[in-house]
């Protein structure tokens, strides 16, 4: 093996680990996989088995987005990161309210949703709320943009073997998602019906409190510089 080849496969390495490290505190999916179990209440096993199928590859697909093209993106429509977070931090506050707020349902209710949750509204639901913004919410998309930056280097070879290091990454972030999705209802079991329930609730609670912290993370920012403004006026 010769010297270059070991710098590119220590780079592709570091790039792997630097994605994994990053973006699965952020994610947290034992986490989000209690706000899954809300939110697909009366759902079958294999309607669960198929969502969650969906949402890790819809979460890899934006992350591998964000990380290649994100801050062109940004940069073409003028977009800064403060408004990404403002706006998503308000769609984790709505949703996280909504499920704070919602009564629980019987069991005649949850065999209806069951019978309900037909393919289209699989397909409606994986992508939104599911996939974005509760389990790859701006906070991920962020950081994803950031890891992307990082990975630009003068030389085309190097920059190679650190995106494909990023991309192996973000599959295991991904197959994380899967598995944490998918036994979810099985991890959360030794705590019992009335332990479920509480751990659901103080699980919406958190993920209201992290939309109002990621609204905050964008708007205080934007709130300063406006202030700066006008004081400089």
């Amino acid at each position: 093996m010769t010297a270059e080849l070991l710098t590119y496969l220590v780079a592709l390495g570091k790039s792997a680990f630097l994605v994994v490290g990053t973006l699965l505190p952020i994610i947290n999916p034992p986490s989000t996989a209690t706000i899954f179990l809300s939110l697909t209440e009366g759902a079958s096993h294999a309607t669960r088995w198929e969502l969650a199928r969906r949402i890790a590859g819809n979460v890899f697909l934006l992350m591998l987005g964000c990380t290649l093209v994100g801050s062109y993106v940004l940069d073409f429509f003028g977009i800064s990161l403060d408004i990404v977070r403002v706006g998503g931090g308000l769609l984790v506050i709505q949703t996280g309210w909504r499920l704070l707020s919602a009564e629980r349902s019987d069991s005649p209710r949850a065999s209806r949703l069951a019978e309900a949750y037909t393919p289209d509204m699989v397909r409606s639901t994986a992508f939104y709320p599911l996939s974005f913004p509760i389990t790859c919410g701006p906070g991920t998309l962020a950081a994803t943009i950031t890891v992307g930056v990082s990975l630009s280097d003068p030389s085309w070879t190097m920059a190679l073997a650190r995106t494909t290091g990023s991309v192996i990454g973000l599959g295991v972030v991904a197959a994380v998602i899967l598995f944490c999705y998918r036994y979810a209802e099985k991890l959360l079991r030794p705590l019992g019906e009335t332990g479920t329930i509480i751990f659901l609730r103080l699980s919406a609670f958190i993920l209201l409190c992290l939309g109002i912290q990621i609204f905050w993370e964008g708007a205080g920012p934007l709130i300063s510089a406006a202030v700066a403004v006008g004081n400089g006026r």
